[in-house]
């Protein structure tokens, strides 16, 4: 296939800057690489992260790694995704968030690839760093050796699809590792996507109950339609919340929490909540510096499980895409997306998405 001589991506220069569309060169794929089309991008709490300054991201920064793209080029070497299914020209697929630079100790002996010295995201380069194309806010998109990619199936639509490689996959790591039995009872604090996402996920692990805990009124509402039970403010009076959330959560209190809100302040609710014995889970926290001050008392006493979840092992993102296929008729996922916006209009998506004035926004290359 001829390729163009060059494609566009939406970079910015600074902190809370504005986006401009640059032009960089294409090339056919190196060995083991591929190279796509991408068809969408959708907007992670992350990307608003950096984009604000409060995570570290080098300019002029080049974001999005949640995508789904068409191959428009393969290079030497690869031939099959990795559950072994052919790849050919025109495939729709997905890639982790993530790649390494190859075998290591954490790779080999901890299987813990994703935390492997040397990792690098898409969407968290500077967009000057050949290959130029490296992120989701762009027409193209390199994938790059030690990367894992799966082709997907048509029932998927791109919505459903796009963010299984970051929110998706997240959440079948982070469920897996509050290892949720059936019977038990849950509490999730945060019921954007990744809440969301979960409650669905803990119902199909087999939760008795799943309680989310939100400040949105608007994303209480509908969280009933993705398997929780029962939706509250976390800011309601202790006592209440506590007789409401006990209730649910009989003989003892919740069995498990699971922290995806982002708010550091949150995580002395969470331990509280918990059972003795409970697990708690946190994946939201991913800014530095997320300061704060617990009676560590109570995770002795109580003698709790805390778990910390950053990226996710290669195969839970076939977790994923299994989960999302199976279930696609119980929970409406294809609604979560519920903002579509052209290249040129990344600022706009990203103010929109920073404002919760979208739950998911999509960039449409």
């Amino acid at each position: 296939m001829t390729l163009p001589d060059s494609g566009r991506v939406a970079v910015y220069d600074q902190p809370n800057g504005p986006f401009r569309l640059v032009d960089y060169p294409l090339r056919q794929p190196a060995a083991g690489e591929v190279l796509a089309r991408n068809r969408m991008a959708t907007i992670c709490r992350s990307d608003i992260h950096t984009w604000q300054g409060h995570r570290p991201g080098p300019c002029p920064g080049l974001l999005g790694h949640e995508i789904i793209g068409d191959i428009v080029a393969l290079g030497d070497g690869v031939t099959r995704d990795m559950r072994g299914d052919s790849l050919n020209l025109g495939d729709r697929i997905t890639w982790s968030e993530y790649f390494i630079p190859g075998s290591s100790y954490f790779t080999d002996v901890l299987d813990l690839p994703q935390k492997s010295h040397g990792v690098d995201k898409y969407g968290h380069m500077a967009a000057t760093t050949a290959p130029h194309h490296h992120g989701g806010f762009g027409e193209y998109c390199y994938i790059v050796p030690r990367s894992w990619i799966l082709r997907l199936p048509d029932v998927l639509t791109d919505a459903e699809a796009t963010p299984l490689n970051c929110g998706v996959a997240t959440m079948i790591a982070v469920t897996e590792a509050a290892q949720i039995r059936i019977g038990q009872t849950v509490v999730i604090q945060g019921l954007g996507l990744l809440g969301l996402y979960g409650a669905a996920i803990a119902k199909a692990r087999g939760a008795r109950a799943v309680i989310g805990l939100d400040t949105d009124a608007a994303r209480r509402t509908r969280a009933s339609r993705f398997g929780v039970d029962l939706s509250l403010d976390p800011g309601t009076e202790k006592a209440e919340l506590l007789r409401q959330i006990h209730a649910l959560c009989l003989p003892e209190g919740p069995d498990v929490a699971i922290e995806v809100c982002g708010v550091a302040q949150a995580i002395p609710q969470g331990i509280d909540l918990l059972r003795t014995g409970g697990t708690y889970v946190l994946a939201g926290v991913v800014n530095p510096l997320a300061m704060v001050t617990l009676d560590a008392n109570l995770i002795l006493k109580k003698m709790l499980t805390v778990r910390g979840i950053h990226n996710y092992h290669p195969r839970n993102l076939i977790e994923a895409l299994d989960f999302v296929v199976a279930n696609r008729a119980r929970f409406p996922f294809h609604e979560l997306v519920d903002g579509r916006y052209p290249l040129d209009r990344v600022g706009d998506a990203m103010a929109d998405a920073a404002a919760q004035r979208v739950l998911r926004a999509a960039i449409i290359p």
